[in-house]
């Protein structure tokens, strides 16, 4: 009888997980073999052998896709058992060189190599399954035949398609003969594929480079052009599915900068790349590289030229430090009894094949620029290496090559069932258990153990690596290296608050590669590296850490460098924490960060978060700052940065609750004011260098609304008026090309709004509303004094003196100031038929009620019982009041209603009640305004923002602060009712 190879080591062969299914495939083997009077005399007499049917059980009751091999070719099988597993790989090998020999020149050529490398595939699968479950090939061998087979079957596609590309003109080959040869054409192999450590099922890690001095282009494109198109081609060979199924899965990720670059890149720019920007994890993954196909003396030159990027002969501190920050980024346990067997990820997971390959690489970065023999590419080669240089105990030795020989059977064993490329153990017992029993256990329990013992060990020894390091991911895994996705970190993201945590790595992968300015330097990357724990975890506290990561992103992207931002963050932890804060809750104040990064400096200081200046030291800090410019273009800018500046120390004080409503209505009206009055000056003397001047003339800035009434918000309009007074009998200004007195007014203010509200690099100053002037829009820029005080007397509606009520001069003269003080003094506290005021304070509300109609609660404005009900109450007391006690005159809302009070003209509790609501609304209004952008939907709201809004109102909850606002409405609303609408007729508002 034939020698059967592969029953030698019978009694160690694994029973079958599923009998059915076994059985199944001893009944489709003798269908198969029966027509074929050679194949079925062979099948019975291996029918009748123990052993070979021990062999059927072990792959029929295991592996779903060697059964299906064996079926499709059971002449193959019999060369197979006939010849041995060596034999018939070589045979498979030769027959696979024969096939594409004579493809070239043939029609039908891609189609006869694809077939003729997908069949191949499926023996060199036989031939490896069958041997490595046999115990008749050792783990280097299955891995080594493997990785020989896929650079067998990349070397001809690629000569096929150089071939290909000679004969339509786009190459011309230093020796047709061999394609290859001389092309400049490389196909580097990475990973498992490099150091000859191919799964089952692997993917195939792939760098492609073409090399400029080398190539023969001939084509009427680019040499890249060609060179992408030729790398596709090679891909679709590979990875293209027929009815023969497919070659491999390639991988051109691990390339310089994949998202950026194109799939063949010279090796020029990938030289450029790794001197100037490679990281410590590409020098890790470039170890195990490798030519593989193509022109191979290329491709050893230029990992020639690479070895001082790759292999340091000494190294900084910083790198060392980024080369253990690389380590830990992996969570380190100690002990696998903890984790649950089913569904671990023999590779990714605790104590997985990626920790031990680490563990090698990160000791080779460190040493292996002084000890040449540690420059190996094989993971438990290197093992003994770094034991014959005393870097690693005899134990660590023994237990990492035990467990990494174990646990790439186990990953073996996953891949041969079905051909995926999975390391996930199952879930369910059934499952778990038919894998169990594929690798020789009777139970799940004996797997288990054994599994757990390696897992441990592996566990162990990666952790003696952080003795001397301080956790650098405390919550669970942050790898942001290399290409794939990693499960635990994707995990870890999920656990921190981040919704879209397969973007977030990506982004973060892509700070890594250098893809911004900021992180283009490796001092920058290594910091970002340190950093990253504490930057997501301070993004993970916001109220939503997915928009803050990716606002920080912008800001990122705005830097031109990044070693002292990062610098900055490391030294200073809780700046970290703010800039989160900016980023994930204040989109207006993230988005004039990222414009203006040179902030930092000012929030380091140790006066940032005290209370603004007031009118005097702003007006110098103004004084100082324009000193710079030298030109009106230059004033504007900035006059602009100055104040947003100063906006923004607001905007950050109210967000860290360390500035109230009130206090940031006049920090950011006296910003407005200092401004106001500078840019009254400047306009002023620009028309007067082209107009000349109105001799005695004068012009005064009125403000009213939120900035009259020292309520400014940092998004408010400025609601202003222009008032001039002008001798009489004066027709023309007197310069070179006058203006009459109405006409030059009127350009003083244009100009004036268009210094404030015109945007430049810089941004807005501020909005300018006009329409509060006497006749609205319809009515001119400017009025003189005589104008204004005639329609206040003769023409004005009571709204207009409803608004009046907050006027306030911010810039002019100080004797028309006073007249219009006077004068608005004067119309405010005329007495009032109390009936006919009623009435249309009742008419106006029920017209913006109209107008605006409030939807939710979270309208805080213009909701029933909120701020517009708060200011009309106190804005009628005050008009209605004001002819007997004119003392209650004031813009501020909290000070009229106060004055109110102590006038005795409104009940103390209500008085309280009111002030109360005023600061509830404002402080809400103002948090949201820095917080929150569209209509608020508290359905979709994080809950982060939920606490920062309760916080911000003195509430302890949510709920509490919802229960806060619907009783506080109800309230006003009853004042309201009270005061105006129940004594109000109701007028028809067609």
């Amino acid at each position: 009888m034939e020698q059967l190879h592969f029953l030698a080591m019978a009694a160690s062969l694994p029973k079958a997980g599923d009998t059915a299914r076994a059985w199944r495939g001893h009944e489709r083997w003798q269908e198969a073999t029966a027509a074929d009077p050679v194949l079925a005399e062979f099948a019975g007499r291996l029918k009748a052998d123990s052993a070979a049917n021990a062999l059927f059980d072990a792959i029929f009751g295991n592996s779903p896709h060697l059964t299906q091999i064996i079926l499709r070719e059971p002449g193959f099988f019999h060369r197979l058992v006939k010849d041995g597993p060596d034999a018939t790989f070589d045979a498979a090998i030769c027959q696979l060189r024969t096939e594409a020999a004579v493809t070239g020149g043939r029609l039908d050529a891609d189609a006869r190599l694809m077939a003729a490398l997908r069949l191949a595939k499926s023996r060199v699968a036989l031939v490896t399954g069958l041997a490595d479950i046999a115990g008749v090939w050792t783990l280097e061998t299955v891995t080594g035949r493997l990785s020989e087979f896929a650079g067998t079957a990349l070397s001809l596609a690629t000569a096929h398609l150089m071939t290909a590309a000679a004969a339509a003109g786009d190459i011309e080959l230093s020796e047709p003969g061999d394609p290859e040869r001389g092309s400049g054409y490389v196909i580097l192999g990475l990973g498992k594929l490099g150091a000859h450590e191919l799964n089952y099922s692997s993917d195939i890690d792939l760098i492609v480079l073409y090399d400029d001095d080398i190539i023969r282009y001939t084509g009427r494109q680019t040499p890249q052009q060609c060179f992408v198109r030729l790398t596709r081609d090679l891909v679709r060979l590979m990875e293209e599915r027929t009815k023969d199924g497919y070659v491999f899965r390639t991988d051109l990720r691990l390339r310089p900068d994949p998202g950026y670059t194109p799939v063949a890149l010279s090796m020029l720019a990938a030289e450029t790349y790794y001197e100037s920007m490679g990281q410590n994890w590409e020098r890790a993954a470039m170890i195990k590289a490798r030519p593989v196909a193509g022109d191979i003396q290329a491709g050893e030159g230029f990992l020639d030229r690479l070895r001082p990027f790759l292999w340091r002969k000494s190294l900084d501190f910083a790198a060392i430090q980024d080369i253990h920050s690389i380590k830990r980024q992996i969570n380190a346990h100690r002990g696998g009894r903890n984790i649950a067997v089913a569904g671990h990820n023999v590779k990714l997971g605790r104590g997985g094949i990626r920790e031990i390959e680490f563990f090698v690489q990160t000791q080779q970065l460190i040493w292996g620029g002084r000890a040449p023999s540690l420059r190996t590419a094989a993971t438990c080669e290197t093992l003994k290496a770094l034991l014959a240089t005393g870097h690693i105990s005899e134990e660590s030795l023994n237990q990492l090559t035990e467990a990494y020989r174990y646990l790439r059977q186990v990953e073996h064993r996953l891949q041969m069932i079905d051909d995926r490329q999975t390391h996930v153990l199952p879930v369910n017992d059934e499952d778990l258990g038919n894998v169990a029993a594929f690798l020789g256990y009777d139970s799940i329990k004996a797997f288990s153990r054994e599994l757990l013992h390696h897992l441990g060990n592996v566990e162990k020894h990666y952790a003696d690596l952080f003795e001397e390091a301080p956790e650098l991911a405390a919550r669970g895994n942050l790898v942001f290296t290399g290409i794939e996705d990693d499960p635990d970190t994707l995990e870890t993201l999920r656990t921190l608050g981040f919704r879209e945590s397969a973007k977030v790595l990506d982004l973060i992968r892509g700070w890594h590669r250098g893809r911004t300015r900021a992180t283009r330097s490796a001092r920058a990357r290594e910091l970002l590296t340190e950093l990253m724990p504490s930057l997501l975890e301070a993004f993970s506290k916001t109220a939503q850490p997915d928009a803050a990561l990716f606002n920080f992103d912008r800001f990122l992207k705005a830097m031109p460098t990044g070693v002292q931002l990062l610098s900055l963050f490391y030294a200073n932890p809780s700046l970290l924490d703010l800039v989160a804060e900016i980023m994930g809750m204040a989109p207006r104040l993230a988005g004039y960060l990222s414009h203006n990064p040179s902030l930092f400096d000012a929030v380091l200081s140790a006066g940032f978060f005290e209370p603004l200046p007031g009118p005097d030291i702003l007006d110098g800090e103004l004084t100082e700052a324009l000193e710079q410019a030298r030109d009106y273009e230059d004033v504007l800018e900035l006059a602009r940065r100055w104040a947003n500046d100063r906006k923004f120390r607001c905007g950050v004080q109210i967000l860290r609750h360390s500035l109230d409503a009130d206090g940031a209505g006049v920090a950011l009206a006296n910003i407005a004011d200092t401004i106001l009055r500078r840019f009254l000056a400047i306009t002023t003397e620009q028309i007067a260098a082209n107009h000349g001047e109105i001799k005695d003339g004068v012009m005064c800035v009125v403000a009213l609304g939120k900035l009259g009434g020292l309520e400014l918000t940092g998004n408010s309009d400025l609601d202003l008026l222009f008032v001039y007074d002008a001798p009489g009998g004066l027709e023309m200004s007197d310069g070179n090309t006058p203006l009459a007195v109405s006409q030059y007014y009127a350009r003083l203010g244009q100009h004036l709004i268009s210094a404030i509200s015109a945007p430049t690099s810089e941004g807005r100053l501020f909005e300018v509303d006009m329409r509060l002037r006497p006749a609205g829009n319809a009515g001119p820029i400017v009025s003189s004094f005589e104008a204004f005080m005639q329609y206040q007397r003769e023409s004005a509606w009571t709204w207009e003196h409803l608004a009046l009520t907050r006027a306030r001069v911010v810039s002019g003269p100080e004797s028309l100031g006073r007249r219009l003080r006077d004068g608005i003094h004067d119309i405010l506290t005329q007495r009032r038929d109390d009936a006919k005021l009623v009435e249309d304070v009742a008419d106006m509300r029920r017209r913006v009620e109209r107008g605006h109609p409030a939807q939710s609660i979270w309208e805080i404005k213009y909701l029933r019982g909120g701020l517009v009900d708060v200011e009309f109450i106190a804005q009628y007391l005050q008009l209605r009041h004001a002819c007997d006690h004119p003392e209650i005159l004031s813009g501020s809302t909290v000070e009229a209603l106060t004055r109110i009070g102590e006038a005795g003209l409104l009940d103390a509790a209500e008085v309280a009640a009111l002030i109360r609501a005023n600061r509830l609304w404002r402080n809400l209004q103002g948090m949201l305004r820095l917080t929150y952008e569209g209509k608020f939907n508290e359905e979709v709201v994080p809950g982060g923002l939920k606490a920062l809004l309760a916080e911000a109102t003195d509430n302890a909850s949510f709920k509490t602060l919802k229960e806060d606002m619907e009783a506080t409405a109800a309230e006003i609303h009853a004042i309201y009712r009270c005061l105006i609408d129940d004594r109000a007729m109701p007028k028809d508002l067609t």
